[in-house]
């Protein structure tokens, strides 16, 4: 196995240019991120103060430390303090905007004002939402049509719907023509050597990334995992807190597997008695809100991943951090740069943002003729599966 060491280097990320995909997600898509979280709860003069500050601080002020925050004092807020969000990594200043966002809307509970909305997650309206929505009873209903198919089809299907997040309706299509379905591409698929490792494997480890409509293709393809024997037990990780707006929490599985029970599947039936006896087990590592690439992972996760026999990492943040968000060539090799990790791993991402890695030459030569350097990076409309050994 190649070290990491020995990978040549590539420059970080960050969102100083303006016309870049990070520029436009911190000036743009944090202010009005702001707005919608102002709007989602009758917060109170103090969060609305604090909300203001926030987007000023965003736009046009500098890191500051968080007081009494001992993971992020070991992250490098006090390394990055004085310094634009824009010219810290994107990686990093995202992380911490969201660190910030939650203290601002009293989260934590830290100041006598905010001990009312302790615990209380802002984008719960949204993922409450998605559940809700047309889509997601669609996608129930067409569990019956997934259960016919034969089994190699089934789980293609699971797959796919996992991989594909909020466009997970599309791994359940059996409609070869739809115009969507054709638009989506996996730019690289190494869906063989997933299955080798899924096949017989003790313990899975699947870091999960978005709720509702994502999160449960991905509790879908656990049960069937767990039903037809590929697996004996499944770990989940999560985050501890709210995080990236969708990411996924403790009680956001829950809700996921009481949209399955509700609707009087045996899918939901089965996830709640493998989470009861043990086979489907929930961790949530304060690293995972981490604003730091997973070649930083502290000891005791890098223990857990190391005893898993696969851990799978699904999302595109979790994908920055498992390669590192730097301007890698696109060809260099996807197992060179996961070199460091822990054990046999993968990788289901669909694209959005502009790290890549692990492109044949000639699928790099495509994407760049036919859609210029960077779109479709980011479109999400590109999608892939990459596995190390």
């Amino acid at each position: 196995m190649p070290d990491t060491a020995d990978v040549p280097e590539a420059p970080v990320i960050t969102s100083s240019d303006p016309e870049s995909f990070p520029h436009s997600v911190l000036a743009e898509r944090h202010p009005a991120l702001i707005r919608r979280v102002r709007d989602a709860f009758p917060y109170g003069p103090a969060q609305h103060r604090a909300l203001d500050a926030l987007l000023k601080s965003a736009t046009e002020g500098v890191i500051e430390a968080l007081d009494g925050d001992a993971w992020w004092e070991a992250w490098g807020v006090d390394e990055y303090a004085g310094r634009t969000w824009f010219e810290v990594p994107f990686l990093w200043s995202e992380s911490y905007f969201y660190r910030r966002l939650l203290h601002a809307v009293g989260h934590f509970g830290s100041r006598p004002w905010s001990a009312p909305w302790q615990g209380v997650d802002p984008f719960r309206p949204f993922k409450l939402a998605e559940l809700a929505g047309p889509e997601a009873r669609e996608e129930i209903s067409a569990l019956d049509r997934l259960a016919a198919l034969p089994l190699e089809e089934q789980r293609t299907a699971l797959l796919h719907g996992s991989l594909w997040g909020n466009r997970a309706d599309l791994g359940f299509r059996i409609q070869k023509d739809d115009d969507e379905a054709s638009a989506a591409e996996l730019v690289a698929d190494d869906s063989d050597a997933l299955w080798q490792l899924l096949t017989g494997a003790g313990t899975l480890v699947l870091v999960a990334d978005n709720a509702g409509r994502e999160l449960v293709p991905d509790l879908l393809l656990v049960d069937h995992l767990l039903s037809h024997g590929h697996i004996e037990r499944a770990v989940l990780h999560v985050k501890p807190y709210p995080y990236y707006v969708s990411d996924a929490t403790t009680a956001d599985v829950v809700d996921a597997v009481r949209h399955l029970t509700d609707a009087g599947t045996d899918h939901g039936r089965r996830l709640w008695s493998a989470m009861a006896d043990g086979r489907i087990d929930l961790r949530a590592h304060p690293f995972s809100c981490g604003p730091l690439p997973y070649a930083d992972m502290p000891d005791d996760l890098r223990a857990e991943f190391a005893a898993a026999d696969v851990t799978v990492l699904k999302g595109d943040l979790n994908y920055r951090r498992l390669v590192g968000d730097r301007m890698w060539p696109p060809t260099t090799p996807f197992a060179d740069v996961t070199a460091y990790f822990p054990g046999p791993v993968a990788a289901l991402r669909t694209l959005k943002s502009d790290v890549i890695t692990g492109l044949a030459p000639e699928t790099e030569a495509r994407l760049v003729a036919a859609e210029g350097q960077w779109r479709w990076r980011t479109s999400g409309t590109h999608a892939l599966i990459q596995v190390r050994s």
